[in-house]
């Protein structure tokens, strides 16, 4: 199955309970950690709702 390489860019300061639970549910801790996700459709909704603070990479593994 594909999957993601999910790096946080950006603070999580100021952003709202859904975005910091959603951060949360990826395992992102803090800024410049990276978390491996499959892709399902859950996942691609949890990185719609915080994209403008991560970046998604696809794996090629």
């Amino acid at each position: 199955m594909a999957s993601f390489k999910v790096t946080q860019v950006k603070s999580r300061n100021g952003s709202k309970a859904n975005q910091l639970d959603t951060l949360r549910s990826l395992g992102l801790r803090r800024i410049g950690h990276t978390v491996e996700v499959q892709d399902t459709p859950q996942a691609r909704g949890m990185l719609h709702t915080v994209r403008h603070l991560v970046r998604v990479e696809e794996d090629r593994s």
